[in-house]
């Protein structure tokens, strides 16, 4: 089967209707697929309209990743969001082409990078002075001292 076939169901039907992606979502979703289609096409040398289903593989979005972050310089939190945008596909492939599943589960499997998660985004005032409240200066005088 071709991709674009399934593609077209992937943005027509399955996200909007069986998920209930708002436009937003599949706004987002269609520009990881326009990185990913010519990256696809490219690592496989065929045209982008001639991609099947049988193209996709763990090892060609695990390439893919590795270019976004290497190239594209993306972070791990950007690469695991395009990860999720593909493992969606994945998971319309398996709902509606159950003769295609062992594909959608190799990609579905492809785990999640870590990325570092950022201590403290933003105080309030009063949050900062709850902080400065809390440090009792006076034994923090006292061990300056000491050294």
């Amino acid at each position: 089967m071709r991709l674009s076939t399934c593609l077209h169901q992937f943005f027509d039907q399955y996200l909007p209707q069986i998920k209930g992606s708002s436009e937003q979502s599949v706004k987002a979703y269609r520009e990881t697929f326009s990185m990913f289609l010519p990256f696809m096409a490219q690592y496989h040398n065929v045209k982008i309209k001639s991609l099947k289903i049988d193209h996709l593989s763990a090892n060609l979005v695990l390439s893919f990743l590795n270019h976004l972050e290497s190239n594209r310089h993306n972070t791990a939190r950007t690469r695991n969001h395009r990860l999720a945008v593909i493992k969606s596909l994945g998971k319309m492939v398996r709902f509606m082409y159950p003769d295609k599943r062992q594909i959608a589960e190799n990609i579905l499997n492809i785990p999640q990078k870590r990325a570092l998660k950022k201590l403290i985004g933003f105080l309030y005032p009063k949050e900062i002075n709850k902080v400065f409240n809390a440090v009792d200066l006076g034994v923090c005088q006292a061990s300056c001292r000491l050294n």
